[in-house]
């Protein structure tokens, strides 16, 4: 097998990758199962978390683009999430079709009771790591993000 040679920071990255995403499948796992008696999912309490992050309705594609998600995907469940009543659609002034996703009452209601949830869940996860710790791998994350973001094509950096 012809390998191209990894330089150590590639390494480094490989090893990291490989643990964040057995990181984000345990997340999801965690998630799921924390907030399962609200009647929801990791993803869609991503979404809802979207909604809120976003500090206005937007059209589902600006959202998708937010989470850096598939459009189709994210289209699904907020229309799921429309069926039990915790998002509304509103017109959009801007595009006769894309509509703007809103929470409802009862989805600003579930969306909180999540994160009574999650606070002391999340608490439990952080003991034993510093928040120094915890700043600086969010620094890398976040630096890694927008060279992703950046780039169609990751290129190598002298």
């Amino acid at each position: 097998m012809n390998r191209t040679k990894r330089t150590p920071g590639g390494d480094a990255l490989t090893s990291l990758v490989l643990d964040l995403f057995r990181v984000n499948s345990l997340l999801l796992t965690a998630g799921d199962r924390l907030v399962a008696e609200l009647g929801l999912t990791s993803a869609r309490w991503q979404i809802l978390g979207a909604i809120v992050a976003a500090e206005r309705s937007q059209p589902v594609a600006w959202l998708a683009r937010d989470l850096a998600a598939n459009r189709q995907n994210v289209q699904r469940i907020i229309n799921d999430l429309h069926r039990e009543g915790l998002v509304a659609f509103e017109a959009n002034p801007h595009h006769r079709r894309a509509q703007l996703v809103m929470l409802t009452d009862k989805g600003k209601q579930t969306y909180d009771a999540a994160l009574r949830v999650q606070a002391p869940w999340v608490n439990g996860i952080a003991a034993g790591v510093s928040v120094k710790d915890i700043e600086t791998v969010h620094r890398v994350i976040t630096a890694l993000r927008k060279n992703l973001e950046g780039n169609e094509k990751p290129r190598e950096r002298a």
